[in-house]
């Protein structure tokens, strides 16, 4: 099961519960075992039942938690920063599933002032707080990302980049907004 005590997590299934978007919230709790290595879990297995990016079009989701915007001293908008495992990871999955399926990092935003990455309909108000959900497909992703530490085998997105590429994952999940549904 999605890790519920994750609070960005509990969220995004939150909002596919809401959006009536069909979804496999995936164990967790231990890496899956391959011919050659272990795998980490994706998050949310998402089939909803006609995309923006083909109809039929299943999503293996990985979801990444930021505030938004993160910092207290100086703001930093737009964090995207993951692990080269997770990219990996994603990867090889997606390989598994095959024709039908896509890899989408979701990063899941806790506002934390008045900005938003998405229009203010598109806001989830989810156990006192203010959640929005950008997915930037793992291609467009991986083409784009810079390291970011070696030390810790982590990648990012140039910030300009990154707005560039992430959509409101209604954009991503539905072939109309919601506001036509």
């Amino acid at each position: 099961m999605a890790n519920r005590h994750n609070h960005y997590e509990a969220a995004f299934e939150a909002y596919l519960r809401a959006e009536r978007i069909a979804y496999v919230a995936v164990d967790e709790q231990r890496r899956a075992l391959a011919e050659d290595a272990s795998l980490k879990s994706v998050d949310f297995l998402v089939t909803p039942s006609a995309s923006a990016e083909g109809t039929g079009t299943s999503w293996l989701v990985d979801v990444k938690g930021r505030r938004f915007p993160a910092g207290v001293k100086q703001r930093q908008y737009w964090k995207n920063w993951t692990t080269r495992d997770d990219l990996d990871s994603l990867t090889r999955w997606r390989a598994r599933f095959g024709a039908g399926f896509d890899a989408l990092l979701v990063f899941a935003y806790h506002l934390t002032a008045e900005a938003s990455p998405v229009p203010v309909e598109q806001v989830l108000h989810y156990r006192g707080a203010a959640y929005a959900f950008v997915g930037v497909p793992l291609d467009r992703y991986v083409r784009a990302a810079r390291p970011l530490s070696e030390k810790w085998q982590t990648l990012a997105m140039p910030a300009a980049e990154f707005r560039q590429a992430a959509r409101g994952v209604g954009e991503l999940f539905f072939a109309e907004p919601a506001a036509a549904r």
